[in-house]
């Protein structure tokens, strides 16, 4: 899928050229970070609702989304999830356990960040379901 890309909407992108498809909007991805928002808001609130931390907490803006388009990895990662797929973070030991491990079958996918998004897979792989 090749789109043009918009503003600084990197993720909705990203997403969207790793699905080959128009899937998600900054709306969609907005919904996902504002009930990320809202649990976080809700685990602060568990130590308080007057300390502090809390007050602190709701002054500052949403580490999800930003007005310039920014939506951060939590987001993308429960996109993903939409769509029975799961991220795994380059430096885990899951990654690098699946790197080692070629007979799982899992093919990983990459996402590099330039002047445009751009998903890299080995031609004839194909998106590899999360584990249940």
């Amino acid at each position: 899928l090749e789109s043009e890309q918009e503003g600084s909407l990197c993720a909705q992108h990203c997403l969207n050229n790793l699905l080959q498809g128009e899937y998600f909007t900054p709306v969609d991805l907005s919904s996902i970070a504002h009930q990320l928002d809202e649990e976080e808001r809700m685990r602060m609130a568990e130590g308080g609702m007057g300390s502090d931390e809390y007050q602190t907490f709701l002054q500052q803006p949403s580490g999800n989304m930003d007005d310039s388009g920014f939506f951060s990895i939590q987001v993308i990662s429960n996109a993903l999830r939409v769509w029975g797929l799961e991220l795994i973070l380059f430096n885990s030991r899951e990654y690098q356990s699946l790197m080692i491990n070629p007979i799982t079958g899992l093919t990983p996918g990459f996402v590099l960040k330039a002047k445009l998004l751009e998903r890299l897979r080995a031609p004839g792989s194909v998106i590899n379901r999360a584990h249940r």
